[in-house]
């Protein structure tokens, strides 16, 4: 294929971002990968073929979205800062089957985009450098709207990729590595050092994949009230399981009936929420639902 290669080295981001007068906004999280086996490493993980699509979040300069064309059938990257479309228009203009929508990805009606954008493909992978301001939100839109997605690979802020990937009993583990957990199976690809970005982040980065589940690990009879039990588990680490659910579902006059009930979903009471496994957290929220709290 003729064109442009290669965008993600120094020179070549560093000749693109002056010739379009580009100025990085903090405001968008804005960090250019210039590492070809980072990004090699990334649409490996994605597993794409000339059969399946991706999509892309913050596309940037186009490095990533290079990447995914020369592997996947169909690609759409959302884009939100406006300023940077023209450049993109030029970078990918050898590859007929990108395209780029201006927007936000949190706004956008994704149904919408998988029925007109991915028709003709057999599967579809997020893959995306998020800005590390919006990680969380983005992708828990992306696993509640329960997509045709098979894979999410993204590069986030290790902590972050570290807590969704936590175990119980860890100090990582919490209400975010449940609910990604509960959607899909997570495991770290890569670390990233921060010296592999224009600008440099003062964090370092890390690559996970998250294998979209087709159905949960554990059945669930309400999904509401399971991730309320989950939140008020982890409202303050410190505190029991016990005392975290008597602030957040019991009064003064019930408290008493939340020990016997903690007892018949066969967890003690003085254990604290990050030693709870998911399929714990699923028969404790039937538990009482059962006994009508909510």
């Amino acid at each position: 294929m003729t064109g442009i290669q290669d965008i993600a080295t120094p020179r070549r981001t560093k000749e693109i971002i002056q010739r379009h007068g580009f100025s990085f906004k903090k405001s968008l999280g804005q960090n250019f990968l210039i590492d070809q086996n980072i990004l090699n490493k990334i649409v490996s993980a994605a597993g794409l073929d000339d059969t399946k699509g991706a999509l892309e979040i913050g596309p940037g300069i186009g490095a990533l979205t290079e990447k995914l064309a020369q592997s996947a059938k169909v690609v759409t990257a959302v884009e939100i800062d406006q300023r940077l479309l023209p450049i993109l228009e030029e970078v990918l203009a050898p590859y007929e089957h990108v395209k780029v929508r201006h927007g936000d990805v949190l706004k956008l009606d994704l149904q919408e985009v998988f029925a007109s954008d991915f028709a003709g493909v057999s599967k579809v992978s997020v893959v995306a450098n998020l800005p590390y301001y919006v990680t969380t939100p983005i992708l828990m839109r992306l696993l509640e709207d329960k997509l045709p997605l098979e894979n999410i690979v993204v590069m986030i802020q290790k902590e972050v990729a570290e807590r969704m990937a936590a175990s119980p009993g860890t100090k990582d583990y919490g209400s975010l590595s449940i609910a990604v957990q509960y959607y899909s199976e997570p495991e770290l690809v890569c670390i990233v050092p921060n010296t592999v970005f224009i600008p440099q982040p003062n964090v370092e980065s890390a690559v996970i994949r998250l294998r979209v589940r087709e159905t949960p690990p554990v059945e669930v009879v309400d999904e509401k009230h399971f991730f309320e039990v989950i939140h008020a588990a982890f409202a303050q680490r410190r505190k029991t399981i016990s005392n975290n659910l008597k602030s957040r579902f019991f009064t003064k006059e019930n408290r008493d009936a939340l020990e016997p009930l903690l007892q018949q979903a066969g967890i003690e009471p003085s254990r604290r929420g990050e030693t709870l496994s998911i399929e714990e957290f699923a028969r404790l929220s039937a538990v009482l639902l059962e006994a009508g709290i909510s």
